[in-house]
């Protein structure tokens, strides 16, 4: 995150209190900022025409009645080209996929029918992320639910429970894929404007139609065969790689008067090492630290610029079969300063 760039990216009330100190080697991070028009394009293309073919070998299996296990093998497919759609849709979100906002608009827009996600809305509440993620002070836009272990000691009996079946794997990952992109993004985020709620709005009718045109082409019951278990694989790995993100042993949190940009970008969010292939799918949102120091570099140029700058790779990474033990953290500790798991 840049003060030379929050502008555009985040919200005035959220900056630190106090002057933040840059390190010499950020400045180095805005030569990779420049979007290119042809590899966004291309990316757009090596995505949706692979998972449109999906979706028309889905649709001819169920009509030509082979059994179910066929359908959901390609779903597994369409699912992961929705999830590389749905950081495109986060590229366009921060202005950087295209060089033109109206293209990042247009498609931000045209990507979020396709992922039941109202462009403007998300934005919103993302931006406001960007803001105040690792800031224990303003939770609660953008992020995974996190109580203290003082604030889970002293909540109600059920507050509690709500709270252990939203941090369980089956709530996180399993149903609460579901209800965040089917349910929670039909209705806009507390306190946003007028804009973000007609795009929600706008959203949900162009969904509505997509739903028409599908009763009228391929019948309701083949439509939601398919774009059910798509969505909620999809949206599974998802909210995943969201967790991990932020929620991993080591991770940084600290009250608004001590809260750091840099300590919270390079100790706040992860680089999460992928093998080639799923690097792929994730379009690089592994690199994660690096697009919280600068979240205007588009996908295709994060490992360029993590690979020219060797204060970003120092940073520790988090592998595919460390990410798992990140399932046991439930709780700041403010003593420790550290995420532990229930008492």
């Amino acid at each position: 995150m840049t003060l030379n760039e929050t502008a555009s990216d985040h919200t005035p009330q959220a900056r630190p209190p106090q002057a933040q100190v840059w390190p010499e080697w950020h400045a180095a991070l805005f030569d990779y900022r420049e979007s290119d028009t042809l590899k966004a394009t291309w990316q757009l293309l090596n995505t949706l025409i692979p998972y449109a073919g999906c979706w028309t070998l889905m649709i001819l299996s169920e009509q030509r009645g082979y059994p179910y296990a066929v359908t959901l093998a390609w779903a597994v497919v369409a699912a992961a080209f929705l999830v590389r759609l749905f950081i495109l849709f986060h590229d366009c979100v921060h202005g950087s996929l295209f060089k033109r906002k109206g293209a990042n608009t247009l498609f931000g827009y045209l990507l979020g029918v396709l992922l039941f996600t109202p462009f403007e809305d998300w934005r919103f509440s993302h931006l406001r992320h960007h803001a105040s993620y690792a800031n224990l002070d303003a939770r609660g836009f953008g992020d995974i639910w996190t109580l203290t272990r003082s604030e889970y000691s002293h909540a109600t009996k059920a507050k509690q429970l709500c709270y252990r079946i939203y941090r369980s794997p089956a709530g996180l990952i399993g149903l609460g894929a579901l209800v965040s992109f089917m349910l929670r993004y039909r209705l806009p985020t507390r306190k946003s404007t007028r804009k973000e709620r007609m795009s929600v709005v706008l959203t949900n009718l162009l969904i509505l139609g997509v739903i028409v045109l599908a009763e009228l082409t391929i019948g309701w019951r083949t439509y939601l065969s398919i774009q059910l278990p798509v969505v909620w694989m999809a949206g599974a790995v998802g909210v995943w790689l969201f967790y991990v993100q932020h929620q991993f042993k080591g991770v940084y949190w600290s009250r608004k008067g001590e809260w750091d940009a840099v300590r919270a970008a390079m100790e706040g969010s992860s680089f999460y090492q992928l093998p080639p292939l799923l690097r792929w799918f994730s379009s690089n949102i592994g690199y994660h630290h690096v697009h919280h120091l600068t979240p205007r570099i588009p996908n295709y140029r994060l490992k360029a610029c993590y690979d020219a700058i060797p204060a970003l790779q120092a940073k520790k990474p988090l592998t595919l079969r460390d990410s798992f033990a990140s399932l046991s953290l439930k709780l700041w500790d403010e003593e420790r300063k550290e995420l532990v798991g229930f008492p």
